[in-house]
């Protein structure tokens, strides 16, 4: 078939999508990076911006009289004549979203599948989710727009300039060719406030999760997990200690360097990639001693601050229970390490993942809590040993939302 036979097919498919946009400029990533046994790099946050334009295709204008509009930066306003059926994400952050409005079945590829926390999808009954027969589209560092046509997606939830971010080939062009020839693409980097690569708004997770459930006409689903969300965080608020009493809690990297003694330590951002520390009050131990984004510190460092707990983000979805275990032991053996006041009573903590959705969100939550606040919200004895009585939220009502059992 010749280039023009695809792109006529392609337009005759997706005739119902008509979208215009947004200015958009671009550049990321520090400890986020990697699977459970690879060393991780600081992040890049490269100073040169490029500009992606969304524009109106003059094929695609839309017909049907029950079109409808959902607007979210960078792409501005992408118009649908019908819910999308396929679809693909790029991290769980979307991915999660989906999965949430009940679209698992829909799902034609993603960026990565790996470093999901499955163990939290393991925890919802009646909900089998898996990757096994979903294709990766990211693959040693580059990512190919010809796995795009091969997926054939209704819509691609990912903002286009993080991609360019992953992968350094990727173009103006090869968004533009993505959203005019295969479908539309919408989505807002939310995991942070503080990235270099772009200007335009921040969502917070619930603002972007709802013009998701517009994308899929999912209204009544997002309905039910925003108010299990706002149930569960009630319940976190009733039951906060006071200021002045709670521990200080250092943020570091379970993909830092463990056997050298360098690790990637944060303050604690203001975007979604912290959203859980933050709906806690987490008094966050390095907050007032990094300037930037990341520090990498080495042991001397850590024990001038001296955290009461050490959390370990990504380590529910970059490693394995057995592989944080061994980096914990790690750092109980060392010299300096087990000066550590976290270490000494034995406060170390795997932490969640910075791209989360509403799913990932209830977990982490309940999680962090329970490692802070065992007194408020009870211990923390790990993932998928939380009784029954001890859950601070229904997995069950997590599973009937999912389910349409609403």
């Amino acid at each position: 078939m010749s280039d023009n036979d695809t792109t006529t097919d392609a337009r005759t498919r997706r005739s119902y999508l008509k979208y215009g946009g947004a200015v958009i400029s671009g550049g990321l990533l520090a400890g986020c990076t990697g699977d459970a046994d690879s060393q991780s790099t600081p992040e890049s946050t490269g100073s040169d911006a490029s500009t992606v334009t969304a524009t109106p295709d003059a094929t695609t204008t839309p017909t049907a009289a029950d079109s409808y509009t959902v607007s979210m930066e960078p792409m501005g306003e992408v118009q649908f004549d019908s819910a999308p059926e396929r679809w693909m994400a790029y991290f769980s952050t979307y991915g999660d979203m989906a999965i949430a409005l009940g679209q698992l079945e829909g799902l034609a590829g993603l960026l990565f599948t790996e470093n999901w926390p499955m163990a939290f999808f393991d925890a919802i009954p009646n909900v089998d989710v898996t990757f096994d027969d979903i294709p990766q589209l990211m693959r040693e560092g580059s990512l190919g727009k010809e796995a795009f046509y091969e997926i054939d997606a209704d819509v691609h939830l990912f903002d286009p300039n993080f991609v360019r971010v992953l992968d350094d080939t990727w173009s103006d062009a090869d968004s533009t060719e993505v959203r005019t020839k295969i479908g539309p693409i919408i989505g807002n980097s939310i995991r942070r406030r503080n990235d270099d690569w772009h200007d335009y708004r921040y969502y917070s997770l619930y603002e972007a999760f709802d013009r998701i459930a517009d994308v899929f006409q999912e209204r009544e689903r997002y309905a039910a997990f925003a108010d299990l969300h706002d149930s569960l965080l009630t319940k976190i608020n009733n039951g906060l200690p006071p200021e002045g009493e709670r521990p200080t809690v250092g943020l570091l990297s379970i993909n830092s360097d463990f056997e050298g003694g360098s690790f990637y330590a944060y303050p604690v951002h203001d975007g979604n990639g912290h959203k859980q520390y933050r709906d806690l009050g987490m008094r966050g131990a390095f907050d007032d001693v990094i300037d930037g984004s990341y520090a990498e510190w080495d042991y001397e460092q850590l024990l001038d601050v001296d955290p009461d707990i050490l959390l370990f983000q990504y380590g529910f979805s970059h490693v394995s229970t057995e592989v944080f275990e061994d980096r914990m032991t790690t750092m109980r053996e060392d010299p300096l390490g087990q000066q550590l006041a976290a270490v000494q009573n034995d406060r170390l903590y795997r932490g969640g993942t910075s791209y989360q959705g509403p799913i990932i969100n209830l977990f982490q939550t309940e999680a962090a809590a329970k490692q802070f606040y065992p007194e408020a919200f009870g211990e923390w004895h790990g993932l998928g040993t939380t009784s029954d009585a001890e859950q601070l939220f229904d997995r069950q009502r997590v599973a009937d939302i999912i389910n349409g059992e609403i």
